[in-house]
């Protein structure tokens, strides 16, 4: 309940500050290029729930079908607005919805797709979805340029699951056994100052 009273009290006044520059945003992907404002994808949550994930959308329409599910620095699929939003995280922030609606948590584990949380040794999967998912996290700060180290790699997607994911994962279980309210905070001021700095 504690965790719950945190994310709203840092959610609610975030999207009232914030709602000019989410339409501002919005205008500039609908001008930048055809498709949806919003991408959402099913990703796997708490308890190993499914819920859809907001971002903006910063790829051509139907991208998934163009190539990985992940993406490589870059990724000709992007859009020239895309760009600029993955840069400054400025795509992540319709996940303050996310927040809102409970599915996500402001600090946490950061949701994937079903097709990577398979990979998960068993003991492992069960301690990092015993927590909400969450917008940052130590791995988010740790591999904040994910896709330029995936860039150029002649498989991306096994460096991903083979070299990046364990490390992830080392992450996600240490924020599991440290998690408080205090480290939360700690790791929300250090998101800002990786996004601004």
């Amino acid at each position: 309940m504690a965790k719950r009273l945190f994310d709203l009290f840092w959610v609610i006044p975030g999207l009232l500050l914030s709602s000019p520059v989410l339409v501002a945003i919005a205008i500039w992907i609908k001008s930048d290029s055809s498709g949806p404002v919003f991408f959402r994808q099913v990703r796997v949550g708490q308890w190993g729930e499914e819920f859809k994930v907001f971002k903006f959308r910063t790829m051509v329409p139907d991208a998934e079908k163009l190539g990985l599910k992940i993406t490589v620095g870059g990724d000709p699929r992007i859009t020239r607005s895309g760009h600029f939003l993955r840069k400054y995280k400025l795509d992540e922030l319709p996940q303050l919805f996310n927040v809102l609606f409970g599915e996500m948590s402001l600090v946490g584990p950061r949701p994937e797709v079903s097709e990577y949380v398979d990979l998960y040794p068993a003991d492992v999967r069960d301690k990092v979805l015993s927590v909400k998912p969450g917008i940052t996290d130590l791995a988010s700060l740790e591999y904040k340029d994910e896709n330029e180290l995936l860039k150029g790699a002649k498989d991306p997607r096994e460096v991903y699951i083979h070299e990046i994911m364990p490390r992830k994962l080392d992450y996600y279980m240490q924020y599991v056994d440290q998690r408080s309210l205090w480290f939360d905070f700690i790791i929300i001021l250090r998101t800002i100052a990786a996004i601004f700095v």
